[in-house]
């Protein structure tokens, strides 16, 4: 049985959700009212470790903003094997955009890491933000264009980057990252064997 978070109350989720609000205010100038209306729209869902916010081929209708917790992006190969795509903390929104704007099957797999806490979107509310709110476009597209731009980077890293620099750039980009997962799902990410990640920890010890 798949499961799909659990929604709480309204009064309990109003609480949680200052992270959000600040993060908007943060990229945007945006009046009280307009977000209002955003925050309106919002809902809260719980995640527990290693349940499944979305599997392929299904259809991702919401994206989801980290409140707490970890969450990888992941998919697997013709073998069965799992590629981590990408992970995300607090403050970070994710999903399958893909399968989200163009309604079609989504590629990826969105697990949780930890315990996690998220405030969704659904694709309804979604398109009504962006025709009624000006600012959320803007927000929207800051959002987009830094997801291109992680996106790029991953591309040129894993063209032109060693397994040992991709390493020390991961470290170094996401410090945080590193403490809270896995070495099996570094190694992953940056598309080397558990084993030889660690060769390369064992190599900057000394």
């Amino acid at each position: 049985m798949r499961a799909h978070g659990i929604c709480t109350d309204r009064w309990q989720q109003a609480k949680k959700m200052n992270k959000l609000n600040q993060h908007i205010k943060n990229l945007v100038s945006i009046s009280d009212s307009y977000l209002s209306l955003i925050l309106d729209k919002v809902v809260e869902k719980q995640f527990s470790k290693k349940e499944h916010l979305l599997y392929s081929d299904d259809y991702a209708k919401e994206v989801y903003f980290i409140s707490s917790g970890c969450v990888r992006t992941y998919i697997l190969d013709y073998n069965g094997i799992e590629h981590n795509i990408s992970f995300a903390i607090e403050n970070w929104w994710l999903g399958d955009l893909q399968s989200f704007i163009n309604h079609t099957p989504a590629n990826q797999n969105i697990q949780a890491l930890e315990d996690t806490v998220t405030f969704s979107i659904n694709q309804e509310d979604w398109n009504l933000l962006i025709k009624e709110i000006p600012e959320f476009v803007y927000y929207t597209r800051l959002l987009f264009r830094n997801t291109m731009f992680t996106h790029e980077n991953r591309i040129l890293q894993n063209l032109s980057f060693t397994a040992e620099e991709r390493y020390l750039y991961f470290l170094n980009n996401y410090p945080d990252l590193s403490q809270r997962i896995s070495q099996k799902h570094i190694a992953s990410y940056i598309g080397i064997t558990p084993e030889f990640l660690s060769m390369l920890r064992a190599k900057r010890k000394h």
